[in-house]
């Protein structure tokens, strides 16, 4: 699509991204990092019909997070930001990346989960067992992060890492009761990917679990439960499984 775009970019144009994954590198390789500015999307909605979506996040939650992967942002980054926040804030980051990530982990998470699962954010989180993975699922990407010397950024204004990062027994045990509440404004949220497996379409998951997979690889850090979400939804898409609890007894 970008590189299908590319000859209609004005030369002071830029592309905006907003979906999920780490998207900036690779549209940087095709138009230049000074033409791209990222944005996550700090909320979520489902896709009830054509022109129709409910939102399924907490209302105050409907927050932009904006910035650049070069040096210097493009001029019209202001440009942007007047036009999102017709909607909602927009939080302008000197540490994009760590913005990036942060969103990463989340969709990873949560997003991963919901789609082998077949449920909600919060039923993910809500379930004793399943939370157990989607613990495992967040300790990973902080964990390439830490190995890649990426800064994880707060999440409207809340610090991921401090809350659930843990080395030990008694800072696990409290990572593990944090999590339903963490994710309590978007307790009601079904991830895209459910949404695409429940329509027959493939999923964006190789961008999304697939990136932290990727990137630990870079720098030698493991990510086993990652490896089994992907694999897991792969096998949804090939007919071979369906979004269910059963497939909990793929992550033993």
């Amino acid at each position: 699509m970008v590189a299908f775009l590319k000859p209609f970019l004005a030369e002071d144009g830029v592309i905006v991204t907003l979906q999920n994954g780490l998207p900036e590198l690779l549209i940087g390789e095709i138009v230049g990092e000074q033409r791209v500015l990222g944005c996550t999307v700090a909320w979520g909605a489902t896709m009830l019909g054509p022109g129709v979506c409910e939102l399924t996040s907490s209302p105050d939650s409907l927050t932009f997070s904006l910035g650049s992967i070069a040096p210097n942002p493009n001029p019209r980054l202001a440009d942007v930001k007047a036009l999102l926040e017709l909607m909602g804030p927009v939080d302008v980051e000197e540490n994009f990346v760590g913005t990036r990530w942060s969103k990463l982990l989340i969709n990873a998470a949560f997003s991963g989960m919901s789609a082998v699962l077949g449920c909600t954010f919060g039923e993910a989180a809500g379930d004793r067992r399943s939370r157990r993975y989607v613990q495992a699922l967040i300790k990973e990407c902080i964990d390439v992060c830490a190995a890649g010397g990426i800064r994880i950024e707060p999440v409207q204004g809340k610090d991921i890492v401090k809350l659930l990062d843990y080395h030990g027994a008694v800072k696990k045990a409290i990572s593990f009761f944090i999590i339903p509440i963490a994710i309590r404004k978007h307790a009601r949220l079904k991830a895209s990917m459910l949404q695409d497996l429940e329509k027959g379409k493939k999923t964006e998951v190789d961008a999304i679990n697939g990136s932290v997979c990727a990137f630990g690889r870079k720098v030698g850090c493991p990510t086993p439960v990652n490896d089994t979400v992907v694999d897991i939804i792969h096998r949804i898409e090939a007919g071979e499984l369906t979004p269910s609890f059963d497939n909990l007894k793929y992550f033993a």
